[in-house]
């Protein structure tokens, strides 16, 4: 799902990527929401707050939402500086970029008890979780090639909508890749979804803690590569073994 880079990757390790990566994104997407009534996981709806802070003339609040917005931009810039000084078909170099939002998830996992309402404890929370949005949306973007989006839908939506009215084009015009296509961004769309349903009945009952959900999924796609590789050799072995 990491390890496999470039001509290396097929279309399973985008799906599994997908998957389990939207998962994170649609938890934090919620969770960010509910505890500080912030969207975390895209810019777009930030950009329009923006401006009618400004046209209103809430210096203050433009002041505060123009940092959002460069947290996301800093995270992206992070983790794609990151992956290219260390190489991008370097495994190892994706793995800082995870452990960074672990450590942001982490934090606003445990200490999350501690926002109180206060616009700097909020500019902190969210800011932090933008900024991990950013670092894994880059670090997607850089593994697929462009292919996989995991923190907002827009594009994926837009995407989709033209797939969908090219895959009505006669078989001939049809491209051999379209339907995998399809398939890709429908599931982008339903694990979004399935994280930010799950993480919206989850909150209420585990309330900050609900970031530790995601945290820990991202352990679980940090070492999918390595447990996978162990088994499978695992398995060799045994099957060695019994056909002596």
């Amino acid at each position: 799902m990491l390890r496999h880079l470039g001509n290396h990757r097929n279309f399973r390790h985008n799906i599994r990527l997908a998957a389990i990566l939207c998962l994170i994104a649609g938890f934090v997407n919620i969770a960010g929401l509910l505890a500080f009534a912030v969207l975390t996981t895209n810019v777009t709806g930030h950009v329009a707050y923006f401006a009618e802070s400004l046209s209103q003339g809430d210096l203050r609040l433009a002041r505060i939402i123009g940092l959002w917005m460069f947290l996301f931009l800093l995270g992206a810039f992070t983790s794609s500086f990151i992956i290219g000084r260390m190489g991008r078909d370097q495994v190892f170099a994706y793995t800082i970029p995870i452990l960074l939002e672990f450590g942001i998830l982490l934090v606003n996992g445990v200490y999350g008890y501690s926002y109180d309402g206060s616009l700097i404890r909020k500019e902190f929370f969210a800011g932090s979780l933008l900024f991990a949005m950013g670092l894994q949306n880059a670090m997607v973007s850089m593994i697929s090639g462009s292919v996989v989006r995991t923190t907002h839908l827009t594009g994926i939506f837009t995407d989709l909508g033209i797939e969908l009215a090219a895959i009505t084009l006669p078989v001939a015009q049809q491209k051999p890749w379209l339907r995998q296509r399809i398939l890709l961004r429908v599931v982008i769309i339903l694990f979004f979804l399935a994280g930010a349903v799950a993480g919206g009945y989850i909150y209420p009952v585990l309330r900050h803690y609900t970031f530790l959900i995601p945290a820990g999924l991202l352990i679980v796609a940090m070492f999918y590569d390595i447990s996978r590789v162990k088994l499978k050799k695992l398995i060799r072995h045994f099957r060695y073994r019994f056909a002596r």
